[in-house]
């Protein structure tokens, strides 16, 4: 009996204020490209942000599914940043490591003004192994 083929994860890090959807969207058609090419589904990963290229990715993953019935998922990661009503200013990075330990086939990673956020991601997802491919504005 043969394995269900596994799903190509790309794991999306961006700045809140990243400026362009059309970087985001074109960076995902790529991965998208590549995975129907390896016969596979598409999950997108990314951490929920309501702003910039997070959402640029969940507004991508919306549109695509319209197009490509059942080969694009949406995996959203959201930081919990108040337990118990206390801000936790380490929230972010914690729910980022905590997706690039999920794994991931690649990470786009979308770093405005040196980003601490996405720049960490990147730098967690190379370290375990995970190709990195960058845009900076």
């Amino acid at each position: 009996m043969e394995e269900p083929v596994k799903p190509y994860r790309v794991l999306v890090t961006g700045s809140r204020d990243w400026p362009t959807e059309d970087t985001v969207w074109a960076a995902l058609n790529d991965v998208r490209d590549e995975a129907l090419i390896s016969g596979r589904t598409l999950t997108v990963v990314h951490g929920a942000c309501p702003h910039g290229a997070d959402e640029q990715a969940a507004h991508w993953c919306r549109t695509a599914r319209l197009f490509a019935l059942g080969s694009v998922t949406e995996e959203k990661h959201p930081a919990n940043w108040r337990p118990g009503g206390k801000l936790d200013r380490s929230a972010g990075f914690r729910r980022n490591a905590e997706m690039v330990n999920l794994g991931a086939d690649v990470c786009l990673a979308f770093i405005r003004n040196g980003s601490r956020g996405a720049s960490h991601t990147a730098a967690l997802a190379e370290q375990a192994g995970i190709p990195v491919r960058r845009w900076t504005a």
